[in-house]
This record gives structure tokens, C-alpha cells and sequence, in this order.
């Protein structure tokens, strides 16, 4: 549809770039076809462009103009932003779909025959008892001593694994080094107990709460009736005896913490204890090292709504397998709800995760202080079921815990929940 050149006999030619902005310039499809043409110009380094209707730039023509380069190339970053695309685009696109289809095909086959040797692998050691997490079955501990039974967290019968666990469990098979990231309260560190209460390994936790000493986390030497003792921190203890150690807020830890880390986060990465003469701890094959963070990589945004919390730079965080962990959906965090509350009916579950949902946008927003976890939302529905009187319940349960201001807008969240839903058809009541 390019209109032929026509140069004046006193004019300069226009020199068109190989990229060269001519053509036809289309969105939609039959009827709804809308069209742009442009083509070079009777007038020197000038393009005309016509408007219409119509398959293939043809039909009536109800827009017909002349203008200069500039103009021209605003006019293409708008048609551009309006969805109109050029037939080189097109033919750009339909390349990438056929070399997204091969790739896609060959990441097919590769993935299968990861599949495969996982499944082999497996196969070897079958004689190990393993437990189903979501689609993941998981080897149990064969740790039966008093010290890891101690330390088992108690198996919550009403949680939820959804299906972002698959890939964090199979991590944990792997023996790969996971951290959790998403706002407080969306279940970052219960996911990884309740996979170890099902499997049976200890677990130890610290809280990087900015108080915490390397000292506290590797170790250090002290006196004891006269006798100069090493004691072991939190971190070698779980490296000799094989626990899971969750490091909690790992964004709030100590530069000199995160260091002592950056070897051990290694495949197969030791502990040096300079301290006790450069002693190396190797760590059981059991031990599993897990972080949860609130402000870091994708959640670095919220960085503001946590206070101290400091940045981890990508060296640190390319040592992880890195999971955004949101809060739960509506329907999902309903089911925890009439699993933990079996006398809650399906309408008050989903009106309280909703209610929920909503103080949590709001926290996003930064119109209130403090997010809204899974947890305060199980305590309130219990002592509703207590009570029954919702208001009553939310004062131990959720004002009381928060400032005046934030109890204001939680109580104007729960009204309008319990209005609307208290109507038929959605309408307020009257």
C-alpha cells in the first residue's frame, strides 16, 4: 500500500532511513478495522498520512494531511500507545511466535526428562518413608532422637498448602536454600514449619530483629565455673544435628550476620568458626536453611512501611531461591476458615476474608499501620463464635492491637461488609 515517491524538479530528495515509517498502520478486525497510511510526499522531506475504515488500508479516506518527520514520529508513539501495529510488526510477531513455539516445545521435553531423573533418583532411595506435600512427596526424618521430637512443630490439620507449594517443596528436597518474601502475616514461616511438622524434622528460628550479634548466631566463648566454654550459636547447632533453622526478618540482620551466611548459602557451603582456631562445621545432610524477609527484591518497595529494614544486595539474594509469598485468596483463606471453624457457615467465612482482603489493600495503601494477618482473622472468628456479637470480639482480637485511627478504619471495613452482606442482592440495607 506504499504510495510511490514524487520528487518536484527543484526539490531535495527525502532520505528514508531503513526503518523507514511508511506503510500501513492497522488495529481491530473487520468491520471494526481502523486504519492509518503513510506515505513520502510530493513535498520535500514532508509524509502524508490518511485515516479510514476498512480491510487493508482501503475505504473511504476521511482524514488526508501532510506533515513534517517530527510530527510524524509523536504521531506513531500515539498510534503505537492506541494499539495500532504495522505489517513489519505483525511479521515480527508471527517470527517470535514460531520461535516461542520451538522454544516452548524444547523446554517441554527438557522439563519431562528433568522429570524423569528426579523420579529415578528417587526410585533409589525408596526405601525412605515420605509424606505428600501438595503434589510433592517429601522424605520423613530418620532422626528419632528426643532433641529433633523436641523441636517438631505441632501439625496444624487445617492448613492450607495451595499450589505455590510444589516448587518451594521440591527446593527443599533439593536441599536448596529458600527465602520467603511478602508483608507480615501472610504465612512466610508457618509454611515451613507446617512442612517439617509433616516430615519431622526440627526446627530452630531466629528473629533478626537488629539486637541480634553475630555472636548470638555463630557462637562465642564464655565462663563457666572458672572454665572457659565455647557455646555454639544458633547456626552450628543446626548445621551439626541437621534442623531446619528459619532465619526470620532477614532483612532487618546485621552486615557481619549476612557475611557469615554468604559461605554457607554455597552448594554444599561450610561454616569457618575463626573463633574456636578456623574449625570448619560441615553441615548434616538433613540441615535445611530457610530466610524470610519483608522488604526485599520484589518486595523492596514496601521497604518504607518497614522500619530498619535494610537493603540486600543481589550478590546475597542470587544465593536464594526467592518466593513472593502473598497472603492467601479470598476462597482459599474461607476454606482455612471452615477448616479451623467447622461451625462457621461458607457466607460468614468468605464475608470475613473479605473483610480481611480489604485491611490488607489498606495496608498496602499505607492507610493503616499494620497488616492483617491470617492469624488476628482466626482469633476474631473464635471468639465471634464465643460471643456472637462480631464487634464484642474484634476488641481483644483486633482494636486493642492497633492505634485509635486504625481501629477507626478496620471498624468502618467490618460495618460495610456486614451491611452489604446482610442485604439481598448486594444492596445496602435499608
Amino acid at each position: 500500500m506504499r504510495a510511490a515517491p514524487f520528487t518536484p524538479m527543484n526539490a531535495t530528495p527525502l532520505a528514508v532511513p531503513d526503518n523507514s515509517p511508511e506503510g500501513v498502520y492497522t488495529r481491530g478486525a473487520k468491520a471494526a478495522r481502523e486504519w492509518w497510511r503513510v506515505s513520502l510526499s510530493e513535498r520535500a522531506n514532508m509524509f502524508r498520512i490518511e485515516h479510514g475504515h476498512g480491510e487493508d488500508g482501503a475505504g473511504q479516506v476521511d482524514i488526508d494531511t501532510v506533515v513534517d518527520l517530527d510530527n510524524l514520529e509523536a504521531k506513531l508513539l500515539k498510534w503505537r500507545r492506541e494499539g495500532f501495529v504495522s505489517a513489519a510488526d505483525h511479521e515480527d510477531e508471527a517470527r517470535a511466535a514460531q520461535v516461542g513455539s520451538a522454544f516452548a516445545a524444547d523446554l517441554q521435553r527438557a522439563a519431562q526428562a528433568a522429570r524423569e531423573a528426579r523420579e529415578a533418583a528417587r526410585s533409589l532411595s525408596s526405601a525412605q518413608r515420605t509424606v505428600r506435600i501438595g503434589n510433592v512427596d517429601m522424605p520423613v526424618s530418620t532422626d528419632s532422637s528426643d532433641a529433633n521430637a523436641a523441636l517438631v512443630p505441632r501439625i496444624n490439620d487445617a492448613y492450607l498448602f495451595t499450589p505455590r507449594a510444589d516448587d518451594i517443596a521440591l527446593d527443599i528436597v533439593e536441599n536448596r536454600r529458600v527465602m520467603l518474601i511478602g508483608h507480615t502475616g501472610s504465612g512466610k514461616t508457618s509454611f515451613v514449619e507446617q512442612v517439617a511438622a509433616r516430615t519431622g524434622h526440627g526446627v530452630l528460628r531466629v528473629n533478626m530483629n537488629g539486637q541480634t550479634t553475630v555472636g548470638d548466631f555463630v557462637g562465642f566463648w564464655t565462663v563457666k565455673g572458672g572454665e572457659t566454654l565455647w557455646v555454639d550459636g544458633v547456626l552450628p547447632v543446626a548445621m551439626r544435628a541437621g534442623y531446619w533453622l528459619i532465619i526470620d526478618e532477614l532483612d532487618f540482620a546485621e552486615p557481619s550476620i549476612l557475611a557469615v551466611l554468604t559461605a554457607v548459602l554455597e552448594p554444599g557451603g561450610k561454616l569457618l568458626l575463626k573463633e574456636r582456631g578456623n574449625e570448619i562445621v560441615t553441615p548434616h545432610p538433613s540441615f535445611r536453611l530457610f530466610g524470610t524477609a519483608n522488604a526485599a527484591g520484589a518486595m523492596s518497595a514496601y521497604r518504607h512501611l518497614y522500619q530498619g529494614a535494610n537493603l540486600l544486595n543481589e550478590a546475597f539474594l542470587d544465593r536464594w531461591r526467592v518466593y513472593l509469598f502473598d497472603y492467601l485468596s479470598n476462597d482459599e483463606e474461607a476454606k482455612v476458615l471452615l477448616r479451623t471453624l467447622p461451625a462457621l457457615t461458607p457466607a460468614l467465612a468468605h464475608t470475613l476474608a473479605a473483610i480481611a482482603a480489604d485491611c490488607r489493600a489498606a495496608f498496602a495503601r499505607e492507610d493503616l499501620a499494620s497488616a492483617f494477618s491470617t492469624r488476628r482473622l482466626l482469633d476474631w472468628a473464635e471468639l465471634m463464635l464465643r460471643t456472637g456479637d462480631a464487634e464484642l470480639a474484634a476488641a481483644p482480637a483486633i482494636y486493642s492491637k492497633v492505634s485509635a485511627e486504625d481501629a477507626a478504619l478496620i471498624r468502618s471495613i467490618i460495618r460495610h461488609h456486614a451491611i452489604f452482606d446482610a442485604a439481598p442482592d448486594g444492596q445496602p440495607a435499608a
